[in-house]
């Protein structure tokens, strides 16, 4: 795997991309309030807490997604309905169901594995159509 023939430029916008869809997904115009519900979570709990931190992290954290995301497509032959089809194999079948695995022994609802485990799978979709498509 040759890092040199990546496209930097696709994982920094898979990255930002990444960061937004959790932004929607999370805010009250998609799951938020259920999200909140499932967590016990009240508006003052999200206020609390590093914030800089947390987001810097997760752009961190969406980073490593996006660059590991990239090597698996790091083929000239990559197109765009790979991409989305690879990003739905890591998304539901890697990251998803790991969440359900997890999900499972730690008790949590169906409604909650649903909504961690629709968000990486929409994210890596979104990201395997940047990284497939931007070759």
């Amino acid at each position: 795997m040759d890092i040199s023939t990546l496209n930097w430029a696709a994982i920094l916008v898979a990255t930002l991309a990444n960061f937004l869809i959790g932004g929607v997904w999370y805010s009250g115009l998609l799951f938020g309030k259920a999200w909140m519900a499932e967590n016990n979570f009240s508006k003052a709990d999200l206020q609390q807490g590093n914030m800089p931190r947390i987001f810097g992290l997760t752009l961190l954290f969406s980073f490593v997604m996006a660059f590991n995301l990239a090597m698996f497509l790091n083929d000239a032959k990559t197109t765009t309905s790979w991409g989305a089809m690879a990003g739905f194999l890591a998304g539901f079948g890697w990251a998803a169901m790991s969440i359900f695995v997890i999900g499972q022994f730690e008790r949590k609802t169906t409604r909650y594995m649903l909504i961690h485990g629709g968000y990486v799978t929409i994210s890596f979709i979104v990201m395997g159509l940047i990284l497939g498509g931007w070759r």
